[in-house]
């Protein structure tokens, strides 16, 4: 853990800790209109769209998942990125933050979200004041993508915030509500910038959890369609694990396990011979 700040024990000792969130999004590609960062030099270069389009694009990327970053505007670490997030409003609660958050910075709700875990300590603060991160982790399928953004009212945080007195706010508190203001765009998770904080730390958790998970639960599904493919649900799997995997023992291992229905449909408008399409018995709760 990089030690950001050392302040004495006696600055640190009678100041409440800031608490905010933090959160870790997952998509298998960005949303159409969102902005990227090239994989080779991390430079925002153009909308997915466009991006996608460029040939060999989505072949040369097709094992990693994406997330959403935002760029900070002010200290601490100004003009590095940040996972989407900030200081949790009087008013509501960990999970509203979270999913408020990233909302405003995909302008679409993600279709899964969990707490991931609490990040505290002593040393990963950038000011003199200790920082509690509480990460969430969050998955957009291509249904959650596919939506039109929207940009949903939402409270003034920062009046919200600075109601409740000087005291209780410090300034790292208030860079962290002007983060809001800052520039979003998509990486993949493969190529990540250099982050603020200790977000890498989170980030790595979170794909750790992803993956071990894939291996006992039907995670892909949050990712898919209600109907799909097996190529496709391959390359779910093959962007969670960041390799390839051999298509006939995927297909047969994942046969065998006796959770997915032949619809007795084939998948439609594709230039060569059509594929089987799946769907899974039933609808898992829970990642």
């Amino acid at each position: 853990m990089v030690n950001f700040s050392a302040p004495s024990a006696s600055e640190r000792r009678f100041m409440p800790p800031a608490v905010a969130v933090s959160s870790v999004a997952f998509a298998l590609h960005p949303p159409v209109d969102a902005n990227v960062a090239d994989p080779r030099s991390g430079d925002v270069i153009s909308t997915w769209g466009e991006y996608a389009g460029r040939e060999g694009a989505r072949v040369e990327h097709a094992t990693t998942l994406w997330l959403p970053l935002v760029r900070r505007t002010r200290p601490p670490f100004d003009d590095l990125w940040a996972l989407p997030g900030g200081p949790i409003p009087w008013d509501e609660d960990l999970y509203h933050t979270a999913a408020r958050t990233l909302h405003e910075s995909v302008l679409r709700s993600p279709g899964y979200l969990e707490q991931l875990f609490t990040f505290g300590a002593t040393t990963r603060s950038a000011t003199a004041q200790r920082l509690v991160t509480i990460a969430y982790w969050g998955l957009y399928g291509e249904l959650d993508l596919a939506v039109d953004p929207t940009t949903e009212p939402s409270r003034d945080v920062a009046s919200d915030v600075a109601t409740a007195g000087k005291n209780a706010v410090t300034e790292f508190s208030e860079a962290l509500v002007a983060s809001a203001d800052a520039n979003i765009a998509w990486f993949s998770i493969d190529r990540l910038p250099e982050l603020a904080f200790d977000h890498a730390d989170i980030i790595d958790y979170a794909v750790w959890r992803l993956r071990q998970r894939t291996e006992y639960s039907m995670v892909a599904h949050r990712f898919l369609s209600e109907e799909f493919t097996l190529a496709q649900m391959r390359r779910v799997h093959e962007a969670i694990l960041g390799e390839q995997i051999d298509p006939a023992n995927f297909r047969r291992d994942v046969l065998a396990q006796g959770q997915l229905v032949d619809t007795g449909r084939v998948e439609e408008g594709t230039p060569h011979r059509p594929a089987r399409l799946y769907r899974f018995k039933e609808q898992p709760e829970h990642v």
